[in-house]
């Protein structure tokens, strides 16, 4: 009965999915982030050092918030502000009643080793052993949480397989959530010198149940000696807020640019074969992403609804599909619009220079063409 209760709670989440993005652009809404400071309450976190897990996180957090809110367009809730206990589906709870746009879990690592770096995780099938453990911990949580065994429809957080069954919630949003956790490890690397541990996946039940982009942060170890100082520091609290805040902010103008292109053009054209006045840009290739999955798919029409020119990369972990390739950016306008009008709402244009993806906004804005 548990197991049915948690099949029935999978597909009820997973059927906001196909809607969600495209729903919440058109409304003109604000950004909307929710931050979500690990533990807290009578769930300390990890006590490596000494330190509290949950007052650093909630410091961040705080921080993270404050930065965000300078920015008009953007509105910050908190699933908590002061040290409380919250349950971890109440967590995902809170961003799915807000219409979130972005929901961010920030939290400290711990290691028995000298361990250090900050690494940033996405919902997904581990990778690895060590994901695994780390995944496994923070999500043990739920025992000291009432009736864990119905919240959760049975889920062991000890047990690998458990995982499995979460991926398809967070399956069409696994590509946003690497890129706003990929701002996030460059700014910690490149801005802050962190040791970079990258961007991983593994089976986080804080985000099993949030139908938008989702990331859980590990902004240190505090089991470092050094590292843990700096993380228990105003100094290092600060520096990481930061840090996080401009790679949140990044996204949110990264997904606007490409927002106004889809809706630049109110009634696509819907044929394939569309004549456009050239928009040439030298050395680059412009692709439609249409959709990122762990599914190794053949490229042919009959499996992307009838569009052809479709190719596969695998990257990050997931198979990434693509339809078109061009150097001609207002064809592969036409080209996104024909693939949302297939169905592919999501479908986003991105860009290619030297066999190398770059920023779209970067391309546009260096004016080579």
């Amino acid at each position: 009965m548990k197991t049915q209760y948690f099949s029935i709670f999978v597909l009820f989440l997973f059927s906001f999915t196909s809607s969600y993005y495209n729903n919440s652009f058109a409304q003109n809404k604000p950004f909307i982030v929710v931050l979500d400071a690990g533990h807290g309450g009578k769930d300390p976190g990890n006590r490596g050092n000494g330190y509290f897990e949950k007052d650093i996180a909630l410091n961040i957090v705080l921080a993270v918030g404050m930065e965000l809110e300078k920015n008009k367009n953007v509105k910050v809730i908190y699933t908590r502000k002061t040290d409380v206990f919250i349950e971890l589906q109440e967590r995902s709870a809170i961003a799915n009643r807000a219409n979130a746009d972005l929901f961010v879990s920030i939290h400290c690592n711990a290691h028995h080793s000298e361990a250090s770096g900050t690494e940033t995780f996405v919902l997904g099938l581990h990778k690895s052993q060590a994901n695994f453990e780390i995944a496994k911990k923070e999500n043990q949580v739920i025992y000291l949480e009432d009736n864990y065994q119905e919240t959760y429809g049975g889920f062991d957080p000890n047990s690998p397989e458990s995982v499995i069954g979460l991926i398809l919630m967070q399956e069409e949003y696994l590509d946003q959530s690497i890129e706003v956790a990929s701002y996030i490890q460059d700014n910690f690397t490149k801005q802050l010198h962190r040791n970079d541990r990258s961007v991983k996946q593994a089976g986080f039940l804080v985000l099993m149940s949030s139908y938008m982009p989702s990331v859980l942060i590990e902004t240190g170890f505090l089991t470092n000696k050094e590292e843990g100082s700096y993380l228990n520091s105003k100094n290092g609290q600060h520096e990481m807020a930061i840090a996080i805040s401009k790679a949140i902010n990044a996204y949110h103008k990264s997904i606007s640019l490409r927002n106004m292109e889809t809706y630049s053009n109110p009634d696509p054209i819907v044929k394939e074969d569309i004549v456009t006045k050239d928009e040439i840009y030298k050395d680059v290739l412009f692709k439609v992403q249409i959709a990122a999955s762990s599914k190794k798919l053949e490229p042919k029409p009959q499996n992307f609804k009838g569009l052809k020119e479709i190719s596969r990369i695998k990257e990050d972990g997931l198979f990434k599909y693509y339809y078109g390739e061009t150097s001609n950016y207002n064809l592969i306008k036409n080209m996104q619009q024909v693939a949302i009008q297939k169905g592919y709402t999501s479908a986003f244009i991105v860009a290619y220079k030297k066999d190398k993806k770059v920023p779209l906004a970067n391309i546009l804005k260096s004016n080579t063409n």
